[in-house]
């Protein structure tokens, strides 16, 4: 999936207005979570996390061209390939760390990908992001450790630096 939308005038407000409040939802989800996180950084037991499920292909529809389609990715593209990276690596660690809010984070992300999903393309580029954060912690931690709640910890200040920068830099 690949969430780009149009650049500069040509964005709507309404969707760049949406885009805003997507993303400081998520940033306070992230401030609000981040006390937790630094509090849980005792030992806990280990839960099993069920792997996200992997992002179905949608059947390709009828090409049209259309403007969005064809224009250039907008200013923030790689910050939201690191957001959609942080989101899907926190919707891991956090439901193995045994804090079950794994679920939050992923309709974060959906959010996000219906914000931002203005061709297939874009919506599968958000999508491999974040499940490339996902595999990867997912390869490397099997049980809830003192470094993996440290990096949660950091991955929520970042992702949420990245929200607040994006939606005010780029909102109305």
């Amino acid at each position: 999936m690949d969430y780009r939308q149009g650049g500069g005038d040509r964005e709507k407000p309404a969707v760049k207005r949406f885009l805003a409040s997507s993303l400081a939802a998520f940033a306070a989800l992230a401030v609000a979570v981040a006390p937790l996180a630094a509090q849980t950084q005792t030992a806990q037991p280990a839960k099993s996390a069920a792997p996200a499920p992997a992002a179905k292909p949608t059947p390709p529809a009828t090409p049209s061209p259309t403007p969005a389609q064809t224009d250039a990715p907008p200013p923030y593209e790689a910050q939201l390939l690191r957001l959609a990276e942080l989101i899907g690596a926190l919707a891991y660690l956090r439901d193995l760390c045994g804090d079950g809010d794994g679920a939050a984070f992923r309709a974060k992300f959906a959010s996000l990908v219906d914000t931002e999903g203005v061709t297939d393309a874009r919506k599968e580029s958000l999508a491999g992001a974040f499940n490339r954060g996902f595999r990867d912690y997912e390869l490397t931690y099997r049980a809830c450790t003192p470094t993996a709640r440290a990096i949660v910890a950091r991955f929520l200040d970042e992702a949420s630096r990245i929200a607040k920068d994006v939606a005010i830099r780029y909102s109305d």
